[in-house]
C-alpha cells in the first residue's frame, strides 16, 4: 500500500554506461560488475544514459520547483559512492540531496550505501528487517513522536524549506518500519505516526509550491490513518485536503469535505472539532457565504474557549484562531477583517513566522483595498523578506498574484 515517491522510466540494464579501463576485458567488451551505490542501481535500471537522465532530472527539478543541479561529471562521482583517494564520500549539497531525494523516494545516506540486495540475498535480507522492525516497541514509537513534535515546532519557526528534507527522511523511515513490523499495537501506531507526518510533508510541499506532491502526501497520511483505525487522524487527513482545494478555487468540494468530516467526527475532542469548524469557515468564505462563516468561527471560539482536550496535530490558540477569521473576512469585508487582522498580529507569539507572514500577506491586501497603501507597503516587504527566509513559494505566489509588489 505505502511506497516511495518517485518517477522514471522501467526496464533495466545488465552494467555501466561508460566502463572505466579496468572494467573492459581484452577483447574490449564491457565486463559486468555489480553496481557500486544504490544511486547506481536505481539509474541503471532507469534504462537511460547519464546524459540522457541529468537531462530529465533537470526538467523534473524545474516541473517541481526545485533549486538542486546535477551534471554527468558529479553523478558519476555520486554514484560510485567514493572520493578519488578512496574514502566515502559525505552528504553533497542540500539541494543536490533533496532533488535526488525527491526523484528516487530514497534518503540521500541510503542512496550512497551499498545497492539492495540481490536475489539471492533476498530472504536474507528479509529475516533481517523483520528481525529489526520486531525490535520496535512502544518506547520507539514515543521517540519518533517527540521528533515529530520538535520537527513541527521548527517547521513553524524556520519553514518548510529547512525541515522539509528531515520531514521526508522520517517519514521513509517509518514507512520501512511498518511495513516489516508484525505487531498489530505497533503498527497502529506507526501508522498514526505516518498519518500525521504525512500531512506535515503534504502541508510544506504545499507551502514550497508543489501541488502534486502535496496532494500524494494527503492521501498516503488518510490511507495510513484508515490502518490507524483512529478517528481523529481519518478525520484530520481528509479535511487536510481542504486547504489544497481552496488553492484551486474548488470551494464547494471544500465545504462538502469538511461538512462531512464534522458530521463523521461529532465531539469527541474539542479541541479538533474547533479546527474543524473554523476550518468550515474558512470554506464557506471562499464559498462566499459569508453569514455562515461568521457563525462558523463564532462555534470554533466558544468550542475552543471551553476546551481542556489536547491533539497532538492540532496547534490551535485563540490568537491563531482570530487569525485564521480575519483570513476568511477578507474575502467580503476588508475593513472588519482588517480590525482583526490588526488585533491578531499584535498577538502572535515568537514560535509562528509562517502565520505571521500569512497574516501580513492578508493586512497588506485589507490596507490596499481600504486605500492604505503606505502601511500596507510596509507589510508587503516584511512579509516578501519573511517568505524568502522561510521557503514559502506559496506566499510569494500571494503577494504576486495580488499586485501590489510594485509598493515596494
Amino acid at each position: 500500500m505505502y511506497a516511495h515517491f518517485s518517477e522514471g522510466h522501467k526496464g533495466a540494464i545488465s552494467g555501466p554506461f561508460e566502463p572505466r579501463e579496468d572494467e573492459v576485458t581484452s577483447q574490449g567488451a564491457p565486463r559486468r560488475r555489480e553496481p557500486r551505490t544504490l544511486l547506481e542501481q536505481l539509474i541503471w535500471e532507469r534504462n537511460q544514459t547519464l546524459a540522457e537522465f541529468v537531462e530529465w532530472a533537470e526538467e523534473f527539478a524545474r516541473r517541481h520547483n526545485e533549486p538542486g543541479t546535477l551534471s554527468e561529471r558529479n553523478l558519476k562521482r555520486l554514484m560510485s559512492g567514493r572520493r578519488p583517494d578512496g574514502t566515502r564520500l559525505g552528504r553533497p549539497r542540500p539541494a543536490t540531496s533533496r532533488l535526488l531525494e525527491q526523484i528516487f523516494g530514497f534518503a540521500m545516506a541510503e542512496l550512497l550505501r551499498l545497492p539492495r540486495a540481490t536475489p539471492g540475498d533476498n530472504e536474507r535480507e528479509l529475516r533481517a528487517r523483520l528481525a529489526s522492525a520486531q525490535k520496535i516497541d512502544s518506547t520507539t514509537v514515543e521517540l519518533l513522536q517527540k521528533q515529530l513534535d520538535s520537527i513541527r515546532r521548527l517547521d513553524g519557526r524556520i519553514g518548510a524549506a529547512n525541515t522539509h528534507e528531515e520531514v521526508i527522511q522520517k517519514l521513509n523511515q517509518i514507512i520501512q518500519l511498518m511495513t516489516y513490523s508484525l505487531s498489530p499495537v505497533v503498527r497502529q501506531r506507526l501508522a498514526s505516526l505516518m498519518s500525521e507526518f504525512g500531512t506535515l510533508a503534504g502541508w510544506q510541499a504545499l507551502d514550497l509550491g508543489s501541488p502534486l506532491e502535496a496532494w500524494q502526501y494527503y492521501e498516503l497520511a488518510r490511507l495510513a490513518a484508515y490502518d490507524s483505525d483512529e478517528l481523529p487522524f481519518k478525520v484530520h487527513a481528509e479535511a487536510e485536503r481542504s486547504t489544497m482545494l481552496l488553492d484551486f478555487g474548488k470551494t464547494n468540494e471544500a465545504v462538502l469535505i469538511l461538512e462531512n468530516s464534522l458530521k463523521r467526527f461529532g465531539s469527541s475532542n474539542s479541541k479538533l472539532q474547533a479546527w474543524l469548524t473554523a476550518s468550515y469557515g474558512e470554506a464557506l468564505a471562499f464559498n462566499g457565504d459569508h453569514t455562515r462563516s461568521l457563525n462558523a468561527f463564532d462555534r470554533a471560539s466558544n468550542i475552543l474557549e471551553k476546551s481542556t482536550d489536547t491533539v497532538p496535530f492540532v496547534l490551535l490558540n485563540a490568537a491563531h484562531l482570530e487569525r485564521w477569521r480575519g483570513h476568511a473576512v477578507t474575502q467580503f469585508s476588508p475593513q472588519m477583517a482588517e480590525d482583526i487582522l490588526k488585533s491578531s498580529l499584535s498577538r502572535l507569539d515568537d514560535e509562528s513566522r509562517r502565520a505571521e507572514n500569512s497574516l501580513r500577506i492578508d493586512l497588506a491586501k485589507c490596507l490596499v483595498e481600504n486605500g492604505n497603501q503606505e502601511e500596507a507597503t510596509t507589510h508587503v516587504e516584511i512579509a516578501a523578506a519573511m517568505a524568502v527566509d522561510i521557503g514559502s513559494i506559496r506566499q510569494e505566489r500571494r503577494i504576486r498574484s495580488m499586485g501590489i509588489t510594485h509598493l515596494n
